[in-house]
């Protein structure tokens, strides 16, 4: 029986990606940078994809992922990397200015209210998670919220789930489950700490080797009926 979710937050619960593409055309308008493209947006979005895969990795750091995206993608397309640190400090507080949840996402939040223990577990900056969880209202529907930056360590680093546990108690891994659209965070990260995993992958895509997927969802509404 399901007695704790811990939630994922961007590509789960909230459509990250509108959210970006809103953030950086604004802040191309700030910076007098321009216009920015459809093709310049899914460059930089694969361009974060992968420096945040190397945090999840250990290869680099939360501060050279932060900064390192906006340098390798102002240097793509031959704008000045001179304002990357304020684009960035920038960028945090305007990813909370467009809020836009998953399918289904609140549906199932409100649902589970009261009957399990929700918890938000994200990678991202305290700043940008805090001006969303607010704005989006999901502030006030988590039981905990746990933001990495205020951890000090990244999922799937164990230590992450550590942080959780000595807040909320321990429960028997197969009573916590884990949800998130993160292969290398979510369902590495509960692999590692011996929770139950359920993959959100609307897309459908295969499920990779090397890695236990307990379940593997298209719509959140299906967690639902994971915790009967």
């Amino acid at each position: 029986m399901i007695r704790v979710i811990l939630w994922d937050v961007d590509g789960t619960l909230l459509d990250f990606h509108s959210a970006e593409a809103a953030a950086i055309r604004a802040l191309f308008q700030k910076f007098s940078l321009g216009n920015c493209t459809d093709t310049m947006l899914a460059d930089y979005s694969t361009i974060n994809a992968g420096y945040w895969r190397k945090l999840e990795t250990g290869e680099l750091t939360k501060p050279q992922i932060l900064t390192g995206r906006f340098e390798t993608f102002f240097r793509k397309y031959g704008l000045d990397t001179g304002c990357v640190e304020a684009f960035n400090a920038a960028y945090q507080l305007a990813l909370g200015d467009t809020v836009c949840f998953c399918p289904n996402a609140l549906e199932t939040l409100h649902a589970l209210k009261g009957q399990v223990l929700q918890c938000a577990v994200t990678n991202g900056t305290a700043i940008a998670q805090k001006k969303k969880l607010a704005v989006s209202g999901l502030d006030k529907l988590f039981d905990h919220i746990f933001i990495s930056d205020e951890i000090g360590i990244d999922k799937p680093n164990t230590a992450f789930f550590d942080a959780v546990w000595q807040k909320i108690g321990k429960y028997a891994p197969n009573e916590v489950l884990i949800v998130g659209d993160s292969l290398t965070s979510d369902i590495r990260g509960g692999n590692n700490t011996g929770i139950q995993t359920c993959w959100y992958n609307p897309k459908g895509l295969p499920c990779p080797d090397g890695l236990r997927i307990d379940y593997d969802i298209r719509d959140l509404k299906q967690v639902l009926d994971i915790c009967k």
